[in-house]
């Protein structure tokens, strides 16, 4: 059975082998991605680093036959290459691993406390041992002997006790970081790689919640979508990777401009979609215009030449809450909004107000 020390000393050679392997495939990842010019964003470097390892032989071979096509990685196949081979099964991977690895620490705990109850039996044992050797004591000398024996196995006995204090701190300040992992990897779960914003699967839970708290509190919810204007064109005329400095922009001003409980969220390609909870039609509308005129005086600069691609501009639909309807129903009537303000000639903001107004001009006419 392990004793304290020994675990220790396991574990700390585990990590030390670990650290190395891990730094050496990184520091190919990062070569990789020197050699091929490849955007230094986490996903690219997800890519590469599973590519040093040869875990997963699919992803190696799918890999090489898109150098070998384009002698670079690409946007598209790198997105494409991520979402096919790592996206699938990775955070509920991390989530297992992280599982696995308390499992086996709680393991590890329970056969250091097994080993002290015995070591704690075996010492009162010991003590009982000494106490019967004390009534039977005629002389200083076995007085002494006896003394000297019970010094010891105490002194074994506390300098155990440190060990044991000092494998469980360390196993308390593990298990401590595994929940950080997995707090970090649920966390990654929800964010969108590219902008950092909420993704589309927390996007889903997030209005499914804020929905029904609206229904029982009768509170005001608006819904938000948004989508950049031209972006299409942009992206062929100047390149995926211009196209990707544009997305960013337009989330970093998402979010300077939403706070609170309002959830910004990347719903998809170009499109965005902001939740608005306890929020009337009238303050979205002022906020959409805040985002709009926001967006619109940032100069978009290319990175690579330093010349100016001019200004970025945003149609955005606004919904609000009607109790008892579905969720389809309330974001297909928030982008209806928006494909009236892309028709009214974009970089506007229309709500429902502006569609019942059309339909009143529409009727008198």
């Amino acid at each position: 059975m392990g004793t304290p020390s020994n675990i220790a000393a396991k574990t700390t050679a585990s990590s030390g082998e670990d650290y190395a392997r891990t730094m050496a495939h990184g520091e190919r990842a990062l070569n990789l991605m020197k050699q091929l010019r490849t955007p230094a964003i986490p996903r690219n470097y997800e890519l590469l680093f599973a590519f040093t390892t040869s875990t997963n032989k699919e992803l190696c071979n799918a890999l090489r036959k898109a150098l070998e096509t384009d002698s670079c990685l690409t946007e598209e196949a790198a997105e494409r290459l991520y979402q096919t081979f790592l996206t699938k099964g990775d955070i509920s991977d991390k989530v297992d691993e992280v599982g696995t690895q308390v499992s086996q620490e709680m393991t590890d705990i329970m056969s250091v406390i097994e080993a002290a109850s015995e070591r704690t039996g075996s010492y009162g044992e010991s003590l009982q041992g000494m106490n019967a050797k004390l009534s039977g004591i005629d002389s200083p000398q076995q007085l002494k002997t006896v003394l000297a024996e019970l010094f010891e196995t105490t002194n074994d006995m506390a300098e155990y006790n440190k060990l044991l204090e000092k494998r469980l701190a360390d196993s308390k300040s593990q298990i401590d970081e595994l929940q950080m992992n997995l707090e970090l990897t649920r966390v990654e779960s929800f964010t969108d790689e590219l902008t950092g914003l909420t993704n589309r699967k927390r996007f889903d839970q997030s209005i499914e919640l804020e929905m029904s708290e609206a229904e029982e509190s009768a509170d005001p919810l608006c819904l938000m979508m948004l989508d950049i204007d031209h972006f299409k064109s942009f992206n062929d005329t100047h390149g995926h990777q211009t196209g990707d400095q544009v997305i960013r922009l337009v989330a970093h001003t998402l979010k300077t401009n939403v706070k609170g409980r309002d959830c910004a969220a990347r719903y998809g390609g170009e499109e965005f979609a902001i939740i608005l909870p306890k929020t009337k039609l009238s303050a979205a509308i002022t906020l959409a215009e805040q985002i709009r005129v926001a967006v619109k005086t940032k100069e978009l600069v290319k990175k690579s030449t330093n010349e100016s691609l001019g200004h970025v501009t945003m149609s955005i639909g606004i919904s609000s809450y009607r109790l008892g309807e579905t969720i389809p129903e309330f974001i297909e009537r928030a982008d209806v909004c928006l494909y009236a303000a892309k028709e009214a000639g974009r970089d506007n903001v229309k709500s429902e107000t502006d569609m019942r107004d059309r339909e009143v001009a529409t009727s008198a006419a």
